[in-house]
């Protein structure tokens, strides 16, 4: 039964077909041979016994010896009408009956053979284009004959895998490109907020003179950096069509320097939500290899997000030893609630009242961007209270 089955539609036709002839042969021979009988027998109803028994001896002594006797044909004003209409019959049948039997049972054979070897597949083939027409593709194609439909049936399964295979990478793309949209957005508020914080100082002392030139030109030349550092961010998010693509450019950096400028930026930040935030540098190393925009993007979320959840207090602390550079931000606050995983993901917020303000792409940056950098992100409570987010970018951040 499983060879038919799975037979070529060829064969299956050939072999329906010779059955078909087979049966309607035998069936026609039967037919035909019992209203010869049937006739005969009504025949006999009608003749002189005596003249047929003596055409039978008849035919007997002859040359020939065949003992096969032929009832003479009667009327049919000599029968009743009963006999005479099954008479008919038996001539109809006798005549046609191997055109009729090989009519129908070539129909029966079509339906069967449509039945039993094109409707199921045609029937799945029919529904999955229409699912796939309605973006529908969490379906199976079952049939599974090794026929001809049975290879077209697999072959249009492959099809809806490799289509939804498509669509996954399709919305991984459209999902990434949202991300890497939202995390531009995003790292550009720091710099922003940073210049916005000078700008407003200066607004706000230059008028009465309470700061002195050189004062000046050091907000203004810190603005100048934030500026070059969202150009540079800029030129590089271009390139992008997701955050992992961002290729690591590390230069040589003065730590003391770093430390400095990050102080700065603190303090901007600090007195914009106002908190305290202080950076402390513990290192053995004068210089550090790493990229500048990288590490100022994450060393900024993380701030970023400890004055957002912190009391009152913000803590930096930057150590580099061994080529390596860690910054260590702990907060006041009332700590995380949730698991790294859960906090890293993108776009999660942990309080829905910032979605207006925050994209919740924060941590997910900072995790992107450490592991880009041969590193890792490190989140916990702090065994004094509050959250503590540790950056670390490994040796290879210069390679």
């Amino acid at each position: 039964m499983e060879k038919i089955r799975n037979l070529s539609i060829r064969k299956t036709i050939v072999l329906y077909m010779t059955v078909n002839l087979i049966v309607c042969f035998f069936l026609s021979a039967a037919i035909m041979l019992t209203a010869e009988k049937t006739q005969n027998a009504i025949w006999q109803k009608y003749i002189d016994m005596g003249v047929y028994y003596q055409a039978q001896q008849e035919s007997m002594e002859e040359e020939n010896k065949s003992y096969e006797a032929v009832v003479p044909r009667v009327s049919g004003s000599r029968m009743s009408d009963l006999d005479g209409h099954i008479s008919e019959l038996c001539d109809f049948l006798e005549t046609y009956s191997i055109l009729v039997i090989s009519w129908i049972g070539t129909i029966i054979t079509v339906i069967l053979f449509y039945k039993k070897k094109i409707r199921v597949p045609l029937t799945e083939l029919k529904q999955a284009s229409q699912l796939i027409s309605q973006d529908e593709l969490d379906f199976t194609i079952s049939y599974s004959n090794k026929d001809e439909l049975g290879q077209l049936c697999q072959e249009f399964e492959k099809m809806r895998k490799q289509l939804m295979e498509n669509n996954k990478q399709l919305w991984k793309m459209v999902e990434q490109e949202k991300a890497l949209r939202s995390a531009i957005a995003h790292d550009i508020r720091s710099p922003l907020a940073i210049m916005k914080g000078y700008q407003e100082m200066l607004l706000e002392f230059v008028p009465d003179e309470s700061l002195d030139k050189d004062q000046i030109l050091e907000m203004l030349d810190a603005g100048m950096k934030q500026i070059a550092r969202m150009d540079a961010f800029i030129n590089a998010m271009q390139k992008l069509t997701k955050l992992e693509d961002r290729e690591i450019e590390a230069e040589e950096i003065e730590i003391k320097e770093f430390a400095r400028q990050c102080q700065q930026n603190a303090d901007v930040l600090g007195k914009k939500a106002g908190k305290e935030c202080r950076v402390y540098l513990r290192t053995e190393d004068e210089k550090v290899w790493f990229d500048p925009g990288i590490v100022y993007e994450v060393l900024d979320n993380l701030v970023s997000n400890a004055l957002r959840y912190a009391r009152e207090n913000v803590e930096v602390i930057i150590t580099a030893e061994n080529e390596k550079l860690t910054l260590a931000v702990t907060d006041d606050g009332e700590g995380f609630k949730e698991g790294t995983e859960t906090l890293t993901k993108a776009c999660y917020h942990a309080n829905p009242q910032d979605d207006l303000n925050h994209f919740g792409l924060g941590l997910y940056i900072c995790r992107i961007y450490c592991e880009k950098h041969g590193g890792r992100l490190l989140l916990q409570n702090a065994p004094t209270g509050g959250a503590s987010a540790v950056a670390e970018f490994g040796e290879g951040a210069g390679d």
